[in-house]
C-alpha cells in the first residue's frame, strides 16, 4: 500500500536540509506546487508498477493449455480464482489476463494467458510459496493439459 505521508517525509529529509515550511512541494505548505504534483503522480505510478525511474518491473507470464473434457464453466472458475490473486497477495503489483486471439496459428492448444507483474524478485519469491497461489495451483492442475511460465524484466 502507498504511503504518501512516510513519501512526503522521506522526500523532504533528502531535499529540504534546513526545514522550509513550503517551497519545496508546496507553495504554502498546504497545496501542491507543480514539484509536488509531478512528486505525487510518480509516487501513485510507481506503487501501480508503471513509469517513473523505479519502473523496472518483473514480469510472469503464464499461459494454460486446458484439457478437453474441462468445461466452459470450470475455465471460467479458472480465470476468476486466478483473478482475484492480486485481492489476497499483496506482493502482485499488476494482473492482466485474456483468451488468444492470434491468427498466426502458432498458440500450440495455449488458449488463455496471464501476466502477473512484481516489483522485483522478492515479490515473486513471496507469491509462488503463498498459500493463496498454492491453492490457486491446486484448483488449476487437474485442469491443464500444459502449462508455460515465463519471466521476463520490463523496461529494459
Amino acid at each position: 500500500m502507498l504511503d504518501l505521508n512516510r513519501e512526503f517525509h522521506a522526500y523532504l529529509g533528502r531535499h529540504n536540509p534546513l526545514g522550509a515550511e513550503s517551497k519545496v512541494l508546496t507553495g504554502d505548505g498546504v497545496h501542491l506546487n507543480p514539484a509536488g504534483n509531478r512528486f505525487v503522480a510518480a509516487r501513485m505510478l510507481e506503487a501501480l508498477g508503471v513509469g517513473g525511474p523505479g519502473s523496472r518491473r518483473l514480469r510472469h507470464v503464464v499461459l494454460f493449455k486446458f484439457k478437453p473434457e474441462v468445461t466452459k464453466p470450470q475455465v471460467q472458475e479458472v480465470v476468476r480464482a486466478f483473478a482475484a490473486l492480486p485481492q489476497r497477495i499483496e506482493a502482485i503489483v499488476g494482473f492482466e489476463h485474456g483468451v488468444d486471439v492470434s491468427v498466426e496459428n502458432k498458440q500450440k492448444g495455449f488458449t488463455h494467458g496471464f501476466v502477473v507483474t512484481f516489483r522485483d524478485e522478492k515479490g515473486r519469491d513471496i507469491y509462488l510459496p503463498h498459500p493463496a497461489h498454492q491453492e490457486f495451483v491446486k484448483l488449476v492442475g487437474p485442469r491443464v493439459a500444459d502449462v508455460l511460465v515465463f519471466d521476463y524484466w520490463s523496461g529494459q
